[in-house]
C-alpha cells in the first residue's frame, strides 16, 4: 500500500488522482511504473461531465499525447439541451450536483468532435439505446421476462440520454 488513495500489487494498482489536473495523474502513474509504450484501454463514466471542458480537454489531450497506442471509452450523458435532459440537470442541481461540462453533452456529434479535437485519430458514439438493440435478442427477451418493465417509454428516454463514446490512436497499426 503505497498510501491512502492507492491500492498497489505486483499485477495492479489503483491510483487516486484528482484528473483536472493531468500532472498529478502523471507524477502518480510513474510512481506505479506504467509502461506508456504498451497498448493502452482508459475508461470512463461520468467523469467528464463533472468537469468543465476545459478541464476536460486537457486531460483527454494529455492521454492522446501521452499513450503512442490507445483507447479511450467513456460513458456519459448525451442530448441533455431536451426537455428530459433539463429535468435531469435540474434535479441534480436540486442536490448541488453540478454538471460542469454538460454543454459537451448535448449530441453524440459534440461528444465525438471533443475526442477528435483533442488529439485522438478515430472517435464514435452511439446512444445506449442503440446499444441495448446490439444486444442478442434471446438474452433482451430472457432479461425483461426476469425484470418486468412497465415504464418502456422511460426507459427508452433515459437510455436515449446516455452514451458511449470511443477513441482510439495507434502509431503501431495494431
Amino acid at each position: 500500500l503505497a498510501d491512502s488513495h492507492s491500492l498497489d500489487s505486483s499485477r495492479y494498482s489503483i491510483v487516486g488522482a484528482d484528473l483536472r489536473f493531468s500532472s498529478d495523474l502523471e507524477e502518480k502513474l510513474k510512481k506505479h511504473n506504467l509502461d506508456i509504450h504498451l497498448p493502452t484501454l482508459l475508461v470512463a463514466e461520468c467523469v467528464l461531465v463533472y468537469m468543465t471542458p476545459q478541464q476536460s480537454a486537457n486531460l483527454l489531450k494529455w492521454a492522446a499525447s501521452t499513450f503512442p497506442v490507445a483507447m479511450f471509452i467513456n460513458y456519459e450523458q448525451v442530448n441533455m439541451t431536451d426537455r428530459f435532459g433539463q429535468i435531469m440537470i435540474e434535479n441534480l442541481q436540486r442536490r448541488q450536483c453540478n454538471l460542469a461540462g454538460v454543454e459537451i453533452c448535448r449530441s453524440l456529434d459534440s461528444q465525438r468532435e471533443r475526442l477528435l479535437l483533442n488529439g485522438w485519430e478515430t472517435a464514435r458514439a452511439i446512444d445506449m439505446m442503440k446499444v441495448y438493440s446490439f444486444l442478442p435478442q434471446a438474452d433482451v427477451k430472457r432479461i425483461e421476462g426476469l425484470e418486468f418493465l412497465d415504464e418502456k417509454e422511460l426507459f427508452e428516454q433515459l437510455m436515449q440520454h446516455y452514451c458511449i463514446c470511443w477513441a482510439s490512436k495507434d502509431s503501431s497499426n495494431l
